[in-house]
């Protein structure tokens, strides 16, 4: 039997990473309540906060220990980044993590910089857009990050700016940016030719698992709130939870919130395990999931009614970004003719022949 064989199945967690999870679920309670959140909206970003998360070894837990990290596999971080969603907090740790583990795989991590990017006090920013254009391009973190790393043509290169660029208004509230690559303080090349790209690729399918991870603690976190609301409002004498017009609707988001969650971490195990064996699974994720968070997100605002779309809402402030959060590597459906493609070739491909 392949040692793996069940584990493709298995989406139970081990006692280690349950605990991770937990760990984390305890700290962004503590240390991300909505008033947090609400407070960091103008920027995108809580210093502080970022700071306490760093300590934690979040930042280091993403890198091989060959670069001063924990290497922690990429289900354990699929499962801080679901924690990250619950509390919609407004902290870069996913493009971080992605563009540290790229640098460290291109060996690009050796220097003074590489204890500050693992210990997070230097942010790295990754453009998460699968099909860049010529030009300035929108990067989620490019308003806080100290550098950004981006494909140019069949270069990955590395940029860094005299002043951070602009934050522009979005409706995820992240701290994003247009990042023009002529426009750089300093400029370094990082590696080039096919290798490179697809080292890249495989950054942009981490970031697409974690995104999706991401967005599943997010939807978990609405439906908690719509459901609370659903079972303590009454009409008629007994509770709107009971009506089917509500109860049914949670329920479908109860079900893609479980069926997210399983195929998010399906696709997080097979990228860091057997990247070959399905590598359309992390566009699956991020499209399944970045399809289904607006519309259940936005169910959940309107079992509150009136309450849901006011700007105090909890389940608003949840909304936004999942509309936000959907977009923000660019149109999710790059991601889905990936899908297509690589199955095509799939289908295509000679079938061997047993002697």
């Amino acid at each position: 039997m392949d040692r793996y064989e069940l584990r493709r199945q298995d989406y139970s967690l081990s006692e280690d990473q349950t605990e991770l999870q937990a760990v984390y679920a305890k700290f962004f309670k503590a240390r991300c309540p909505i008033d947090t959140v609400r407070a960091a909206e103008a920027t995108g970003f809580d210093k502080s906060l970022w700071e306490q998360l760093c300590a934690t070894g979040a930042t280091a837990m993403a890198l091989p220990e060959s670069a001063g990290g924990d290497g922690a596999g990429l289900v354990e971080l699929a499962l801080v980044a679901e924690e990250l969603g619950r509390a919609i907090a407004p902290v870069p740790w996913i493009e971080h993590s992605t563009a540290a583990r790229l640098l460290a795989r291109l060996d690009a991590l050796p220097g003074e910089n590489s204890g500050d990017i693992a210990a997070g006090r230097r942010i790295v920013a990754l453009d998460p857009n699968p099909a860049p254009r010529p030009g300035p391009r929108l990067i989620p973190a490019g308003a806080v990050a100290d550098e950004i790393v981006l494909r140019d043509g069949d270069e990955i290169v590395r940029l860094a700016f005299e002043s951070r660029p602009t934050r522009v208004e979005n409706i995820g509230r992240l701290p994003m940016a247009w990042v023009d690559p002529a426009g750089a303080g300093v400029r370094s090349a990082l590696a080039s030719g096919p290798d490179a790209v697809a080292e890249y690729g495989r950054a942009l399918d981490e970031w697409r698992v974690l995104t999706a991870a991401a967005l599943i603690g997010l939807l978990d976190e609405t439906l908690r709130i719509a459901a609370e609301f659903a079972t303590t409002r009454h009409t008629l004498g007994v509770p709107i939870g009971s009506l089917q017009g509500i109860s049914h609707p949670l329920a479908d988001i109860a079900v893609v919130v479980h069926g997210g969650r399983n195929l998010a971490r399906r696709a997080a195990w097979f990228q860091e395990y057997e990247p070959q064996a399905q590598p359309e699974l992390p566009a699956a994720a991020f499209v399944f999931v970045t399809g289904e968070a607006p519309k259940a997100a936005t169910m959940a605002v309107q079992t509150q009614g009136g309450l849901g779309v006011s700007a105090e809402s909890a389940a608003s402030a949840y909304l936004v970004r999942a509309r936000g959060w959907s977009l923000a590597g660019g149109d999710p459906a790059v991601a889905a003719r990936e899908i297509a493609e690589i199955v095509a070739r799939r289908s295509t491909a000679p079938t061997a022949v047993p002697a």
